[in-house]
């Protein structure tokens, strides 16, 4: 179902949290556990009713038990005695990338990133074990074989795994490196984008391409400053698939836009609270159709904008206590291939599910 800019609900409404009626929360319940007795509990939905629904939330994910199958002796037992299923849970989530249903999410603290595989209903670490070891994942992205790239801001490289998390190659360790933080992959070009985030005393705010298979540089992107072209604290990238390169300028308040030979294009986004600006922009992703998803940690949620960079909608809200759509410290958002979205809350250590409404209820994560 495609976007409507012109809609009366298109516009921003980031305040406001909004619960789906009772039809579309039964609509949800297999993707929830449902409660014994009385009605099933109401979901958020956004944009709100009267406007048809764009997307709802679906789950959150919080720990290996939210994804692994459970036992029944298990189970029986907690529904006597009432504990609560207990799981590995995240420590300090940042990044997260998705493809076909697995989830990899970067965890600071532990040094490693967790796949959950949702298709499949399995859970392990990444990067824990050497050679392939992780000191501090940041970015993550998937290319179109499946395989994990993942930016290690403290080891100051890529490291690259397969699908199941086997230690592929490193990429970058050579070269000259200050903040690494967020990455792109150009499939088509066979490239990787890394954002270099660069710090104060550091002019080394840029984009740097590198060949996929070898890690050797290619050219570099932008420089320090606030003029076209220029960034200031660069945080995460994405390709679309013309190949243009959307950047989040975060100290910037913007999102500037590359072609595939690094020449700027233009820009969108200032600073400011109202609809389609930006106060702490952090990761972006892209859908099929090209719609880009950028988080805002000020604000809470993820807006929505369409490929030229004009608001579509906002998702999310934020709030001191955790819940459906509340959100304190989001920071890695991504779009799988089935349109499902998926965003990371560091303080609250979840990831949340929101399901598109063109996708039915009980789909199969990622399509399969």
């Amino acid at each position: 179902m495609p976007f409507d800019p012109t809609s009366p609900r298109g516009a921003f409404s980031r305040r406001s949290l909004v619960l789906a009626p009772l039809a579309a929360a039964a609509w949800l319940a297999g993707c929830a556990e449902a409660p014994r007795q009385g009605k099933a509990p109401e979901l958020p939905v956004f944009p709100p009713p009267p406007d048809a629904p764009r997307f709802f939330y679906e789950r959150s994910l919080y720990s290996s038990a939210d994804v692994l199958p459970d036992d029944k002796d298990g189970a029986l037992r907690r529904f006597v005695t009432g504990e609560v299923r207990a799981g590995e849970g995240l420590a300090k989530p940042y990044g997260l990338a998705a493809h076909k249903g697995r989830l990899y999410v970067g965890d600071t603290v532990s040094r490693s990133v967790a796949m959950f595989d949702l298709a499949g209903r399995r859970y392990k670490r990444i990067g824990l074990d050497e050679p392939g070891g992780l000191r501090m994942p940041f970015g993550i992205d998937v290319d179109a074989a499946g395989n994990v790239y993942v930016v290690d801001g403290t080891a100051k490289r890529v490291q690259v795994y397969d699908r199941d998390g086997k230690f592929l190659r490193t990429l970058g360790q050579d070269l000259k490196w200050s903040r690494p933080a967020g990455i792109a992959i150009d499939n088509a070009r066979r490239r990787v984008y890394v954002t270099d985030a660069g710090g104060v005393d550091s002019d080394d705010h840029l984009v740097r391409a590198l060949e996929m298979d070898t890690g050797r540089a290619l050219f570099d992107v932008g420089r320090r400053g606030d003029g076209p072209g220029e960034f200031n604290l660069p945080r995460d990238a994405v390709v679309a698939a013309d190949g243009r390169l959307f950047v989040v300028d975060g100290g910037n308040f913007r999102v500037q836009v590359f072609d595939v030979a690094g020449r700027f294009i233009k820009t969108f986004g200032t600073v400011g609270r109202q609809g389609g600006q930006f106060s702490r922009p952090k990761e972006i992703a892209s859908d099929a159709q090209g719609n880009l998803y950028i988080v805002d940690t000020a604000f809470g949620n993820f807006q929505i904008f369409d490929p030229e960079g004009r608001l579509l909608l906002d998702v999310g809200v934020r709030g001191s206590t955790d819940g459906p759509a509340r959100f304190m410290l989001p920071s890695g958002i991504a779009v799988d291939t089935d349109g499902r979205v998926y965003m990371v809350d560091q303080f609250f250590r979840k990831v949340e599910v929101f399901r598109p409404a063109s996708l039915p209820a009980g789909s199969p994560y990622g399509g399969g």
